[in-house]
């Protein structure tokens, strides 16, 4: 039976969340397991290691929910109050399990136990009706207790393989056969290049109002993710149910999706040089390697990547790409000639198909009237002595690292229309 009405909340627990001093990956990883599960998950909250905070956090989410998972708080030390808090907030009291005093003392050594061993002894008790999760990871085991009618609490250290491990061995049959309705959140996510998320937007709003599938728009910075989401039994179901959808946006922006779920700028690079069998080179300066660190970070570049010079000095512009001084001091490094003659000379002297340079002025100092900051230029050389040359301006505004990474967006996503249009 399906009591899943009022939907799923996560309750991560720990001060270090809070003060950002560990990322929280628990939340994310059971968002996923909920999404696979097809429940209604809502909301996710943190709270700090405080009993009074946790126990009316807890009170108001058994109002709106039917279902609360918790992570964190559950181990021996003093700041370990999820268990406390939430017998608390039903006014009930915990009582030990004397079984599960034994199997900790199995699992740790006798001096451990020593000196330990009354706070060790404090993850032994629950609520008198609990139902315990077996944590075959740690000493810290969780629980499954309905306090009120209506209202389930599962319980999870904040250890992440003992969460997981535990979520899979008890938590997930519990919760399929009590939550589920047999539906699942099935996705397919397909990326953009070369267009803002308000324009992708702009040009979809029929399709943001669409119930199943639903399209929701994502930005990272320099590319747009359109995610199609569908409820189904199986995958297949899914499938069909995206797909019409799918399929009119690659008509709508076919020169703009470079991908789909797990694709890169760089993976589809590699993939299209490997299909033609052609190999690259880089020359970069304001990048400084970035570009060439984006392409060897995926397996198999070495298949098309050749390898790269950055010359960030005039010096070495001038030694290892043969730019000649007088063209350095007549044009300046950033420009257009300059920047032409590294992609010519690095594709020459490597010995490829293609070749990328890239010289500008990432900041936040260094620029000028003439050539401000965020001003970047890009040269492409290939087969046949073929150029393209681009300037772009990202803008004053934008930080260091952002017009370093809008940069090797760029080059990457201009060298796929390249082929593209190469291809036809």
């Amino acid at each position: 039976m399906n009591t899943n009405s009022k939907g799923v909340e996560i309750l991560s627990i720990g001060t270090e969340l809070l003060l950002g001093n560990i990322i929280n990956t628990n939340a994310q990883w059971i968002s996923e397991q909920l999404s696979q599960l097809g429940l209604n998950h809502f909301r996710q909250s943190t709270v700090g290691d405080n009993c009074d905070r946790i126990t009316k956090v807890i009170q108001e989410i058994s109002k709106r929910s039917n279902l609360l998972i918790t992570t964190g708080g559950l181990g021996p030390t003093p700041d370990d109050l999820t268990t406390q808090a939430i017998a608390k907030s039903f006014n009930v009291s915990l009582f030990e399990r004397p079984h599960l005093w034994d199997e900790i003392k199995q699992k740790l050594p006798n001096s451990k136990l020593q000196d330990d061993s009354s706070s060790l002894r404090k993850q032994c008790f629950f609520p008198k009706n609990a139902l315990i999760i077996n944590n075959p990871r740690g000493t810290a085991p969780g629980m499954i207790w309905e306090p009120i009618k209506g209202f389930t609490i599962l319980t999870f250290p904040g250890v992440p393989s003992e969460m997981k491990t535990m979520w899979e061995e008890t938590a997930f049959g519990f919760i399929k056969t009590k939550f589920s309705d047999n539906y699942s959140f099935f996705s397919n996510t397909l990326k953009f290049a070369g267009i803002g998320e308000s324009s992708v937007a702009e040009e979809i709003k029929d399709l943001l109002n669409f119930k199943n599938p639903t399209v929701a728009p994502y930005a990272n910075l320099g590319e747009v993710k359109l995610r199609i989401t569908a409820r189904a039994k199986n995958e297949g179901e899914a499938k069909n149910i995206i797909k019409p959808v799918k399929e009119k946006l690659k008509k709508k922006f076919s020169k703009f999706i470079f991908g789909e779920d797990n694709d890169t700028l760089p993976s589809v690079l590699i993939k299209e040089l490997t299909k033609r069998n052609q190999t690259i080179v880089f020359a970069e300066s304001c990048t400084g390697g970035l570009l060439s660190s984006s392409l060897t970070s995926i397996s198999g570049s070495s298949q098309v990547f050749k390898g790269s010079i950055v010359s960030y000095s005039n010096e070495l512009k001038n030694s290892l790409l043969n730019i000649s001084e007088e063209k350095l001091a007549k044009y300046g490094a950033v420009s257009e000639e300059v920047c032409e003659a590294m992609a010519i000379n690095v594709k020459k002297k490597l010995g490829a198909d293609w070749a990328i340079s890239i010289s500008g002025i990432a900041g936040p100092n260094g620029g000028s009237q003439d050539k401000p900051v965020g001003m970047v230029y890009i040269s492409i050389s290939g087969p046949n002595n073929h150029i393209t040359n681009l300037k772009k301006l990202f803008g004053s505004s934008r930080s260091r690292f952002e017009i370093q990474t809008l940069s090797v967006n760029l080059c990457l996503n201009s060298i796929r229309l390249i082929l593209l249009s190469n291809s036809k």
